[in-house]
C-alpha cells in the first residue's frame, strides 16, 4: 500500500516538473489503435484555474497529434511486449515530428485490467476549529480501505464528497469551521500486472511515465457535459477490445468497470460469417454496417471479394441484411453486459440516468436507437469537447480517451496520494461494501 501510495506521488511530482517544463505527451494505448497527442502548457499553474477536471479548457494547447494500428494489445491489455513498445514509439515519433519538439514525458491511459471500484467512508474530529489541509488529510487516511487481495493496485483514489457536522456535499471543506468531518471517497483498483507492464513498455520505449488512468474515466471526462457529470450520467466508451463503462455525479466518477468485448469483435464475427479477411471486414463494416435492418437492405448487394486474387473466382456477395445479422446480435450482446455493470451498479437508483455513449465503435448506425432500448431512455452519442485546436482527425468519438487524458493532466481531480498523511496513518484494512455507498450518501 505504502510503496503505491509512493509511486502515484512520484508520477504527480514527475507530471509537475514536466509541465512546468511545458511540454508533455499523452498516450491512449487502445487495442486497435495507439494514440498521440502533444500538449505545450503556456506556464499557467492548473491547480489555480479552480476545482477538478472541469474548469475550462486552459493552460495548453495540442501541437502534434498521430495515431497508429495498435499491436500487441489485447481487451485493453498489453499482449506482446516488443509489438506495443514498437507501435508506442511509431506514433510518439510522429507526434514529436508534427509538434518539432523532444518530449521526455506521458501520461497513459489503458482498458481493461478488470478495474473494481468501491466506495469508502472515513471520519474525524476537528474539534470546532478551521478545516485545514492537515484535516483532509487525516480524514482521507482515516477511510477503511478493503482488502481488495494480492496482485490488485489503486488506480485512483478520489474524495468525491465531504460533510462537516451533517452538512453533506462540500466540494472543498478547507477553511471552514465545525467539529467532525467526514469524506467519501471512491477507489478504482485493477490488475497490478497491467500497469507494471505498461510502465515498463513506456520505459523501454525511453520515455518517463508521468501520470496513469483509466481510459474508463478520462472518456467520461471528456464526453460527458457539465450538467450531465453534476446530475448524474454514464459514460459508455466502445472501443476496439474493451468497452468502458463510468459512473458520474457532482462532477465525480463514483463507478467504472469495463466489459472485455468491443469493436473487434464486431469485426470478426463479420469475417468468420461472412468468410473473408480481417482488414475487409474492417472496410465492409465502416461502409455497411448497421444493426436496424430496412426492407432495403435485402436489395442492397456488398461485393466481399476472396484472397486468390483472382476477381472472376473471387466475386462473391452479400447483402446488407446478411451484414446486420451478423453484427446486430454481439452488438446487442455487449449492451447487455453494460446493462448488467449499471444495474450492478445502482445506476437506476441516480436522479438523472443519461447514457452517453463514445469511442470509436460507437458509430455504428442505429446503435444509439438500440442502444435506447437496452439500456433505458435518455441515451445519446458523445464527441470529445472542451479542448480546442485538435487537428480534425482527432474530434471523433475514438479520441474521447486521449481528449479526456489532456483534460485529466490540465486539471487533475485531487486523488488521495496529492495530500500529505500522516505517516503512521496510512488506511487501516477492514472490508467494507462497495459501489452501494453513493444510493445512502447522495
Amino acid at each position: 500500500m505504502i510503496e503505491l501510495y509512493e509511486s502515484q506521488r512520484a508520477m504527480r511530482n514527475m507530471r509537475k516538473a514536466a509541465m512546468q517544463r511545458g511540454v508533455v505527451a499523452i498516450l491512449d494505448v487502445g487495442s486497435s489503435k495507439i494514440a498521440c497527442l502533444v500538449l505545450r502548457f503556456d506556464g499557467s499553474d492548473p491547480s489555480d484555474e479552480g476545482i477538478g477536471s472541469l474548469a475550462g479548457q486552459s493552460g495548453f494547447r495540442v501541437i502534434g497529434a498521430a495515431t497508429t494500428r495498435s499491436r500487441g494489445v489485447r481487451f485493453g491489455e498489453i499482449q506482446s511486449m516488443s509489438e506495443t513498445e514498437r507501435a508506442i514509439r511509431t506514433a510518439v515519433q510522429a507526434a514529436q515530428k508534427m509538434a518539432g519538439i523532444r518530449v521526455d514525458h506521458v501520461i497513459a491511459c489503458f482498458s481493461g485490467a478488470e478495474p473494481r471500484s468501491y466506495g469508502l467512508a472515513g471520519n474525524v474530529d476537528v474539534q470546532g476549529v478551521t478545516v485545514d489541509e492537515q484535516d483532509v488529510a487525516r480524514v482521507l487516511s482515516a477511510c477503511d480501505v478493503p482488502d481488495f487481495g494480492h496482485g490488485r493496485e489503486v488506480l485512483h483514489a478520489q474524495p468525491v464528497n465531504f460533510a462537516l457536522d451533517h452538512r453533506s456535499g462540500l466540494i472543498d471543506p478547507r477553511g471552514q469551521i465545525g467539529n467532525e468531518l467526514s469524506c467519501d471517497m471512491h477507489m478504482l483498483t485493477v490488475d497490478a500486472q497491467a500497469i507494471q507492464n505498461l510502465a515498463h513498455c513506456v520505459k523501454r520505449c525511453d520515455l518517463e511515465l508521468a501520470g496513469i488512468a483509466s481510459s474508463s474515466y478520462v472518456s467520461g471526462i471528456a464526453a460527458l457535459v457539465e450538467d450531465e457529470q453534476e446530475l448524474g450520467a454514464a459514460c459508455i466508451d466502445m472501443g476496439g477490445g474493451a468497452t468502458g463503462v463510468s459512473i458520474f455525479i457532482k462532477k465525480h466518477m463514483i463507478y467504472a468497470d469495463s466489459v472485455r468485448m468491443g469493436g473487434d469483435h464486431v469485426t470478426s464475427d463479420i469475417s468468420m460469417g461472412l468468410h473473408v479477411p480481417m482488414a475487409v471486414a474492417e472496410r465492409i463494416k465502416t461502409f455497411y454496417g448497421g444493426v436496424v435492418a430496412t426492407g432495403m437492405d435485402d436489395r442492397e448487394v456488398i461485393e466481399t471479394g476472396g484472397e486468390t486474387g483472382d476477381w472472376e473466382h473471387d466475386r462473391r456477395t452479400a447483402t446488407r441484411a446478411e451484414l446486420i445479422g451478423i453484427m446486430r446480435p454481439r452488438v446487442e450482446e455487449i449492451l447487455e453486459e453494460v446493462r448488467a455493470r449499471l444495474d450492478a451498479a445502482g445506476f437506476d437508483h441516480l436522479p438523472s440516468q443519461k447514457i452517453v455513449l463514445t469511442g470509436a465503435a460507437s458509430q455504428i448506425p442505429g446503435l444509439d436507437g438500440l442502444a435506447t432500448k437496452i439500456l433505458g431512455q435518455q441515451v445519446r452519442l458523445g464527441r470529445p469537447l472542451r479542448v480546442h485546436g485538435l487537428p480534425q482527425a482527432a474530434t471523433g468519438p475514438g479520441f474521447a480517451a486521449a481528449v479526456g487524458l489532456c483534460l485529466f493532466a490540465a486539471h487533475p481531480q485531487d486523488e488521495w496520494w496529492d495530500f500529505e498523511l500522516p505517516v503512521d496513518r496510512y488506511p487501516a484494512r477492514s472490508l467494507k461494501r462497495a459501489v452501494q455507498w453513493f444510493r445512502d450518501n447522495w
